[in-house]
């Protein structure tokens, strides 16, 4: 156990020399936002919020905390969904927001240079704006950041076809808990010059390095796209046509599901009918490319296997208004589920697609044995679920009692399935003390090693991801 320092008035005027004393808050308004980030109950407040605006900023910062013994929690948007962005040992608060431009669309290179607070959407469209395309898009893309996306790794809808944030990343600056400063990669697509420090600071959650540029590859803008809802009674069904679509050697760029009690409270949150509400199961399939015929063709073919699947029906949307009414009962179950009950909890296994069914039977099964509601939607494509236990009226000793028992036996689950334990949220302050379920002993150490290589005095980020 590392022992840390309290922040100071003399920590704090050094502070403020280094980023101004507007950049600098300590008032309860500031503390309270910056403990907690979106996991719900995952709460502890900072001594210091500061704002930074520069990588040697951040340096200077480090310096200061590593010679205090002052643990730093760096923080994007704050719409992490493990706690990695909550100072659980106090401290500073590293906020990046302010570092939000978009330096360089480059078409020559087809990248994009960005600092770490832009907002993930904001690149999509300034990109799409001229021609080009930046695929990772998190469900939270308009308002989550692009450095919190490199800290989580996230993933989001497209990752079926596209891959996820990790697949885009060619070059990192970043600033080491020394306080030194490197650049990694760059507008390079080959580049294996040494390890790949590139790759391993994406998905660190944020505890070895704070990233404070980024170089994105970007792919040409698919000039066609056509987006299906795709209603079942089974969800088997549904199950086997996902199966069934890609042993067609057909890749569409998502395939979503969402169960009934999902759409249910969609339905209840924006007080909007969403087609075929009574089926069991819904698939929103989307499919692009830049030949007319050629995705009219593998959305033909799709349709015909969703209905030989026993689909009730196939609806197409082909413009984007169209698309937007089919996506938004996606994008909003999280908003309804919190509605819904704002005390809740969420994980989000992964498995191989074709155990999905076997998942979700087991996890009905952990919700009847418990007596609560768990409602699943996710990513039928790439086989991550987010499981969302809602607490309801459960009396509130039962409730603290009752997640760490459900959030294993998930685990468990989903391991047997020949899954892991996160897809794409983070192992962060929630899923510690679960870590040794997924990976060997040999892994951990291995890891508690590369973080003592990072980070000796275990000032950035404190409390994540090791048990």
């Amino acid at each position: 156990m590392y022992e840390y320092n309290k922040v100071t008035p003399g920590i704090l005027t050094v502070l403020a020399e280094i980023v101004g004393e507007n950049n600098v808050r300590t008032d309860a308004e500031a503390l309270e936002k910056y403990a907690h980030d979106e996991t719900v109950g995952v709460w502890a407040q900072p001594d210091v919020v500061v704002y930074v605006r520069s990588a040697q900023q951040v340096a200077d910062i480090f310096r200061l905390a590593q010679r205090e013994r002052i643990p730093v929690t760096p923080r994007g948007a704050g719409y992490g969904l493990s706690g990695g962005a909550v100072p659980v040992y106090g401290g500073i608060v590293l906020s990046l927001e302010k570092m939000n431009r978009i330096l360089e669309i480059d078409h020559r290179n087809l990248m994009v240079t960005v600092e770490p607070g832009v907002i993930t959407g904001d690149i999509h469209r300034a990109v799409e704006a001229e021609g080009l395309f930046y695929p990772p898009d998190p469900a939270s893309l308009d308002s989550c950041s692009i450095g919190g996306n490199i800290a989580e790794g996230a993933g989001g809808p497209r990752a079926v076809k596209y891959g996820t944030t990790k697949d885009y990343v060619c070059g990192l600056e970043a600033v080491l808990p020394s306080g030194d400063i490197i650049t990694c990669g760059g507008k390079l697509v080959k580049n294996v010059t040494g390890y790949n420090l590139v790759q391993l600071l994406i998905g660190s959650e944020g505890t070895l390095a704070v990233v404070t540029k980024i170089v994105l590859r970007l792919l040409p803008l698919p000039k066609v796209r056509v987006d299906l809802l795709v209603p079942y009674d089974d969800f088997q069904a549904a199950a086997d046509t996902v199966s069934a679509i890609i042993a067609a050697r057909i890749l569409p760029a998502t395939i979503e599901f969402m169960e009934q009690d999902s759409i249910l409270a969609v339905e209840r949150l924006l007080q909007k009918k969403v087609p075929y509400d009574d089926a069991a199961a819904h698939l929103l399939i989307q499919l692009d490319g830049n030949r007319p015929e050629a995705v009219d063709a593998d959305y033909e073919a799709v349709g015909e296997i969703c209905l030989a699947h026993g689909a009730r029906d196939v609806l197409v949307a082909r413009d984007s208004r169209t698309r937007d009414r089919l996506w938004e009962a996606r994008r909003a179950i999280i908003d309804a589920l919190k509605h819904e009950s704002p005390v809740n909890h969420m994980e989000d296994v992964v498995v191989p697609r074709a155990e999905i069914p076997a998942l979700l039977r087991g996890i009905k099964e952990i919700a009847r044995q418990h007596g609560l509601r768990i409602v699943c939607f996710g990513h039928a494509g790439d086989g991550n679920v987010h499981v969302n236990a809602l607490k309801d009226d459960m009396p509130d000793d039962r409730w603290q009692a009752l997640v760490p028992v459900l959030s294993e036996e998930i685990y468990r689950l989903a391991l047997s399935l020949g899954g892991t334990i996160t897809g794409e949220h983070g192992i962060g302050a929630t899923r510690r003390r679960y870590l040794h379920l997924a990976l060997d002993p040999v892994q951990i150490e291995m890891m508690r090693r590369i973080k003592d290589a990072f980070d000796p005095h275990h000032i950035l980020n404190p409390g994540k991801i090791f048990p």
